[in-house]
């Protein structure tokens, strides 16, 4: 049995022969003649004149040899719905949706908008997708019209495909208004737009010549046979675009065998799932881990997917644990804002369900403090594994792989580099950092399969925004600090612009917020630089309490503010010490779990909170506003 290290390594040392045996891992209708192609740096090729198709190695090969294995688990605890589609089902569906597709004008390169809840019909209209070879940009289901508008007129879709409304906390969110006001707004609209009318809004308007049913589109295509469209494999297979973006969105390209080969390998090296298992992600299909791990990764290994439309608290905080007793979940994917939502329930709902099928479960995202690590580590008696990764990047970047070794779990960290990532910690000339010290994020190129190989219609954006913070080695800059201890352990701190700079001194928010959490009273926290004229920035934290009698009256918040500043000082120094902590019920989030850190500090100094289409709690932001006011 190898070794993580010897794995790894050779992953770099012998690019070419080690991804020419992860290439095994997929069906591919003709064969690489080149593995790498790294003759325009730092673009680079995967798996060169090899053809293949994301659909037919998800769905069709496993329908072929199993098809009466689950494939695809629907679950609303909005709506009280669940339906099982097997591998035979789920191909029957996709293919529907293909011939949809078809009728209406899609063919192979075009762009397929899809803006659409947490729905079956949306897997089956990204796999419809990759069976023509369109290409899907899944906006996330509730962002507001002017931001669907700029990723319209960016990804020029022929189709958007989208439902009447999706649903939230037993309330329905409308989704068409906004898919008519971002049509107007667009300079360049889609032909056609698909409705999936789930019934939940009952007065919605259609645009005679754009507006077309779902339901009697299929009816028409119930027979449909449509075969796959094999595709060579730099070939793009969607755009997805990172979220938190200003101006002009940034469409992240992916390719489809490189992606394909990237995804399969990770599935049995980092996520050890097996055909006939079934995994649980807990994201949204607008993000990445969507993307990655509710609709393709599972499914190219031959599991079944969960799709679960709901929250982590609804109809208790049992239900994510009864999922995985039901249907006998064995790998499991979250973030750690969800485990600290979790956190502050009745602990029994983890006791509650039989969950000895889950052999792992895996959280990203965000950082991951030891105190929420260990805590759903103790409570589960079962490995939490971090790992860390970005839209970019399409797949983990650093992780524990057990698949090939079982190494030591250490709390608070992502652990070591994944196979084919060169991850080294530089500092900001250029040179690699030493053990215990702080620098920045980079990957010495070529970018590994899986990667985004260029902006969408942007190839100088892909160079300047990646590749020139380096020139003396030209390196993919993550935009994140991290830290590597002696044993290789590897600790993300957050973004550069995350990192406050109090009189010199260089102070990640993760560790004065893992400081403050190491105080008894805090739940949870967030800490923003706020700019200071005399010492440049000041940390300036939000808190939220176990307990709310803890901060009822000005004397008990000034009590514990001191108590935490002490916790603080205790654990960091003086120089790490909030400016004020303030105290509130909860910190604004997106609908997907991600701290609104931008617009906290906006708010402490004083300017426009910015895009906030996607908060989940807009009191939370109110709360902010009062607090600061006080």
């Amino acid at each position: 049995m190898t070794t993580y290290k010897e794995f790894h390594r050779r992953s770099i040392d012998k690019r070419d022969e080690f991804w020419a045996e992860q290439a095994q891992l997929i069906e591919w209708n003709k064969p690489a003649e080149q593995i790498c192609d790294f003759s325009n740096p730092p673009f680079v090729k995967w798996f060169k004149g090899g053809e293949t198709n994301l659909c037919y190695n998800a769905v069709d090969r496993h329908a072929a040899q199993r098809p009466n294995d689950r494939a695809l688990v629907y679950i609303s605890t909005e709506t009280d719905e669940e339906k099982v589609y097997t591998f035979a089902e789920l191909q029957r569906e996709v293919e529907r949706m293909a011939a949809i597709y078809q009728d209406l004008g899609v063919g192979k390169g075009d762009r397929v908008l899809i803006y659409m809840p947490m729905i079956a019909e949306a897997a089956f209209a990204m796999l419809a997708c990759a069976r023509i070879g369109a290409i899907h940009s899944v906006v996330f289901g509730g962002f507001a019209a002017g931001s669907l508008a700029t990723r319209i007129d960016d990804a020029k879709p022929v189709l958007m495909v989208s439902s009447d409304a999706g649903m939230r906390n037993g309330k329905p969110v409308p989704y068409k208004h906004l898919v008519d006001e971002a049509c107007k707004l667009a300079e360049c609209p889609p032909q056609k737009v698909l409705i999936v009318d789930r019934g939940l809004d009952k007065g919605f308007a259609k645009v005679e010549g754009r507006d077309v049913g779902y339901a009697e589109l299929r009816a028409k295509h119930l027979d449909a046979q449509v075969p796959v469209t094999w595709l060579e494999s730099s070939e793009p297979s969607y755009i997805l675009y990172t979220s938190g973006t200003t101006g002009k969105p940034k469409g992240v390209q992916r390719d489809t065998g490189g992606y394909a080969v990237a995804l399969a390998a990770s599935m049995k090296h980092i996520f050890t799932g097996d055909a006939g298992e079934t995994m649980f992600s807990t994201s949204d299909i607008g993000w990445v881990v969507g993307h990655s791990y509710i609709i393709y990764g599972p499914l190219l290994a031959g599991m079944a997917t969960v799709m679960y439309e709901g929250t982590p608290l609804r109809p208790d905080a049992g239900i994510w644990w009864q999922i995985v007793e039901k249907y006998k979940v064995s790998v499991m994917f979250s973030a750690p804002t969800a485990v600290r939502v979790l956190k502050k329930q009745d602990p029994a709902y983890l006791k509650k369900y039989d969950l000895s099928s889950l052999k792992h479960l895996f959280l990203a995202g965000e950082p991951l403090d030891e105190t929420t690590h260990k805590w759903i580590m103790d409570e589960l008696g079962i490995p939490v594994i971090d790992n860390y990764w970005q839209t970019e990047t399409g797949w983990p970047m650093l992780s524990a792989v057990r698949g090939v070794e079982q190494t030591p779990i250490k709390y608070g960290s992502p652990s070591f580099p994944v196979y084919g990532y060169d991850l080294r910690i530089f500092r900001e000339d250029g040179s690699e950092c030493g053990p215990n010290e702080k620098g920045i994020v980079g990957v010495v190129p070529p970018l590994p399969p899986g990667c985004l190989s260029t902006v969408w219609g942007q190839d100088d954006r892909y160079v300047s925004t990646y590749f020139t913070l380096f020139q003396e080695p030209v390196v993919f800059s993550s935009s994140d600090w991290g830290i590597k201890d002696g044993e290789g352990y590897h600790t993300i701190l957050g973004r550069m612009d995350d990192v406050i700079n109090v009189a010199g001194h260089r102070l990640g928010t993760r560790e004065i917020e893992e400081a403050i959490q190491a105080n008894a009273a805090i739940a949870e926290v967030a800490v923003v630089g706020v700019a200071d004229p005399l010492k440049g920035q000041m940390p300036m934290a939000f808190a939220v309490v176990k307990d709310a009698s803890r901060v009822e009256t000005a004397e008990m918040r000034a009590a514990l503010e001191k108590d935490v500043m002490k916790t603080v000082d205790n654990l960091l120094g003086a120089i790490a010490r909030p400016a004020r902590v303030h105290f509130i019920s909860g910190l604004p989030k997106t609908r997907s779990g991600k701290m609104l850190r931008r617009s906290i500090q906006a708010l402490a100094e004083g300017r426009d909170p910015g895009d906030l289409t996607t908060i989940d709690d807009p009191s939370t932001l109110e709360q902010i506003r009062a607090s600061l006011a006080s």
